[in-house]
């Protein structure tokens, strides 16, 4: 999850009026932008690796609730298939009925669990509200006190071309939360259809090469949904 999902927007923009009266023009002016990978930062948090591998858990097993029912219903169409030539008109019709509540009942759960306001996205904004405010907090705190008056975020899903590293503030961020850059926690992750990559929690041992960590934090955005409930 990126930092512009917390926020539901794609550009995360702190206004402050600068503050360094005595500063020249040109650093004034150098001082104005800053941009975060707010994925990488996010991969440092024991608290967001917490609660992913808290939204999988729920995610999974309700994945597997649902796929029982249909295949529930699978094995009465089966059974239905097999003996339909010796029912009478109204019992074929109270079978199919039945076949067609059984598929009603899953494909009604997927909603409530992972529809648009279900409850894997309340539970979601239950468990990452707190990181959101912790993470908001803190650049807030290193915008004032350097004069930034946009601080951008560079995630995999932002629209940010080209970024010179200079102006990255990713690491100053992880430390001012209390963490040490590099230093990545590895967090179980699940495809769209229930399926759970690493099998552990633990750090990736510290090192700095962005490229290898990046793209971890996201990856539960898309944790809910069976490809069979059409």
């Amino acid at each position: 999850m990126s930092m512009r999902d917390f926020l539901n927007n794609k550009t995360l923009i702190l206004s402050f009026a600068l503050i360094f009266l005595g500063a020249s023009a040109n650093d004034t002016l150098a001082q104005k932008f800053a941009y975060i990978d707010s994925d990488y930062v996010l991969l440092h948090m024991p608290d967001f690796a917490a609660a992913q591998q808290e939204l999988n858990t729920f995610a999974i097993e309700w994945q597997a609730e649902i796929e029982s029912k249909l295949e529930a219903a699978d094995r009465l169409e089966v059974a239905y298939r097999a003996e339909r030539v010796l029912l009478t008109k109204e019992m074929r019709q109270k079978r199919e009925q039945e076949i067609t509540a059984k598929r009603a009942q899953a494909k009604e759960m997927q909603k409530q669990k992972f529809g648009v306001e279900g409850e894997l996205f309340q539970k979601r904004q239950e468990l990452i509200e707190p990181i959101q405010q912790q993470i908001f907090e803190e650049l807030k705190s290193i915008a004032s006190s350097s004069g930034y008056m946009v601080i951008f975020d560079k995630s995999n899903q932002s629209n940010m071309l080209y970024t010179n590293p200079k102006y990255d503030i990713s690491d100053r961020l992880i430390k001012k939360l209390g963490y040490v850059p590099g230093e990545t926690i590895e967090v179980e992750k699940r495809d769209d259809t229930g399926n759970v990559g690493s099998g552990k929690v633990g750090r990736s041992g510290g090192s700095n090469d962005r490229s290898n960590n990046r793209g971890g934090a996201s990856g539960f955005q898309k944790a809910g949904g069976s490809g069979r409930v059409k």
